[in-house]
């Protein structure tokens, strides 16, 4: 009512049109008044101002465009949507926020309590209902764009025999036809969607990218930082031909469906090139397509840029002078293993050395070193490449992954015959490679003089340099430490650096989740002359584990716990991650 008072006493409106204003605002848009006040044809900029003397805020009309992606995460897209206030900019510590209603109690408390928590105050602006809604489609980015190209290909569909049919009571969407299909996927709208969530989820530093129908409609999830976020939702009609387009860039079958399929493809990026590895899987409603991201520009990170600890890393780099020996590196899938032996690759002298590895895929291009991706569907597994390397006169092979018996033993012949070999495991920890080899079928008598360095790894989110607050340490904290370091010998808890100070992460400006990016936790352990003596008599767990202990190895737990007591991870990823 205030901003129609305002509009009278203006002179935009008359007294007696008040009542048919609100009428019309109830009836026709929900009880909308702007949109009311639209009727009787009322300039934009005149409404604009009269809300700004009604409410006595400032008022603004923003472009869209000049408002940054990272400024939107001070405030939810579903909160802005509810209270109907936008983050427009910040600066100096302060918010601007766009509001449609300057005086709605419930927006600003829930205003007040988002700018609290994150440390900053912030400033009111009034905005029109009509820029409110162009400033909205600035969420999740990509979703302004695709809009405008799922609405041009409606259309084109619309001709299309899409109609959902059941079979023994399952819904599925019926599949166009092969001259359907090609005619779709290589319209101008489907190219540009694909394009547009290829670039969106590179620009976002996405790992993965996950496209799934899910039966009432095709859900975009990107992985950020190892977690996956919902970035995109769209029409079940431009499923087939988003499927298509992927498979002809990653030179796929169209005709096949009903098996997986594995292919990548490269792109030009901002002028930068980017590769995508592709795999599709039949589900319930049709493929369910993943895709890798491999950004080649940003090059492969040195060994010291890894988040070793000094003591790791000497290990790391005596075991890569080794003329001769095996370094295994264990972890789950996305671990980051990849990541280190690229590491490890680069920091050898590739001029002097004869460099080969066997890959599923070459992930990035290393110069200097000859990179050959394994193919099992014609038989160039592992094992076979093993055998081919080791007449390429070879110094240093990197394998990129031990998943059977043959390869194991292949590593280690290659190993014991004075040959430096890198590669991965799946166990759960480091001290579990032993084992694991012995139940692949290698006698720990092979083990024993070849294996040279053990390591596991993680991936963990890092905290924003902005969000750490030194705080004291808590009587849990303390009593957990105690209980976690109570079997490492004196002379190596000395040197673990704890203080009684301890952070914790707190929203900035600057970083509203508190954290950004992920490194690496590690354990490791080098194979003495006890190591060896214990593979040789007791090649089990507990046996190993004792060794290394008394040689001061840490966990990964551990490793996570004294970077979170160092501001560089939050504490509760030691729980999240191990």
């Amino acid at each position: 009512m205030d901003l129609i008072q305002e509009l009278v006493t203006l002179g935009l409106i008359k007294e007696e049109q008040v009542s048919e204003v609100l009428r019309i605002a109830e009836e026709k848009y929900s009880g909308n008044i702007e949109s009311a006040l639209s009727d009787f044809k009322i300039p934009e900029t005149a409404m604009l101002d009269a809300k700004g003397k009604a409410y006595g805020v400032p008022t603004k009309s923003v472009d869209p465009k000049s408002i940054p992606f990272d400024v939107l995460k001070y405030i939810p897209e579903d909160s802005a949507k509810h209270y109907k206030m936008i983050p427009l900019s910040v600066a100096n510590g302060v918010l601007s926020i766009g509001a449609v209603n300057p005086d709605d109690i419930a927006g600003l408390d829930a205003l007040s309590f988002i700018t609290g928590n994150l440390g900053v105050t912030y400033k009111i602006f009034a905005i029109s209902d009509k820029n409110f809604e162009q400033l909205l489609t600035n969420y999740k980015g990509l979703t302004g764009e695709v809009d405008q190209a799922v609405s041009e290909l409606d259309a084109e569909i619309a001709e299309v025999d899409t109609s959902d049919i059941k079979i023994e009571n399952r819904k599925i969407q019926d599949d166009l036809k092969p001259g359907e299909e090609a005619k779709i996927v290589e319209e101008a709208p489907i190219i540009k969607i694909v394009a547009v969530i290829l670039r969106h989820a590179t620009e976002g530093n996405a790992s993965d990218i996950h496209i799934e129908n899910t039966g009432e409609n095709v859900k975009v999830r990107f992985r950020v930082d190892g977690i996956l976020h919902t970035s995109l939702v769209l029409p079940i009609n431009v499923f087939a031909g988003i499927v298509a387009r992927i498979k002809i860039m990653a030179k796929l079958r169209l005709d096949e469906k009903r098996k997986p399929q594995d292919g990548s493809f490269s792109t030009k990026i901002e002028n930068r090139k980017v590769e995508f590895r592709v795999s599709t899987f039949p589900a319930y409603y049709g493929e369910k397509v993943v895709m890798r991201i491999l950004d080649s520009e940003r090059g492969v990170r040195k060994i010291d840029e890894l988040g070793m600890s000094p003591e790791n890393l000497a290990l790391v780099k005596e075991a890569l002078a080794r003329p001769y020996g095996l370094i295994l590196i264990t972890g789950p899938t996305g671990s980051g293993k990849s990541t280190t032996l690229y590491s490890m690759l680069s920091e050898i002298d590739r001029e002097k050395h004869n460099v080969v590895s066997l890959e599923d895929p070459v992930e990035y291009h290393i110069q200097g070193v000859s990179q050959s991706q394994v193919m099992p569907e014609i038989g160039y597994t592992f094992a076979n490449g093993l055998r081919s390397i080791l007449r390429q006169d070879p110094n240093i092979i990197m394998v990129g992954e031990i998943r059977d018996r043959d390869t194991a033993e292949l590593a280690i012949q290659a190993a014991l015959t004075g040959h430096l070999v890198l590669s991965t495991l799946h166990t759960n920890s480091a001290i579990g490679i032993v084992p694991r080899l012995v139940d692949m079928g290698i006698d720990p008598y092979l083990i024993a003089p070849t294996l040279i360095l053990g390591m596991a790894q993680r991936l963990a989110r890092m905290v924003c340099p902005s969000s750490r607050k030194e705080v004291p340490m808590t009587e849990s904290v303390k009593t957990m430490l105690d209980k976690e370091f109570a079997d490492l010998p004196e002379e190596y808890r000395k040197k673990l650096g704890i203080t009684d100070k301890m952070y914790e992460v707190v929203p900035s400006p600057e970083c509203p989740a508190g954290t950004h990016g992920r490194m690496s936790i590690y354990e490791m352990y080098k194979v003495d002359a006890d190591v060896q003596k214990v593979i040789l008599e007791k090649p089990n767990e507990g046996e190993i584990y004792k060794v290394v202990r008394a040689r001061g190895m840490l966990t990964m737990k551990e490793d996570a716990i004294l970077k979170s007591l160092k501001g560089e991870l939050p504490f509760e990823e030691v729980y999240v991650e191990l």
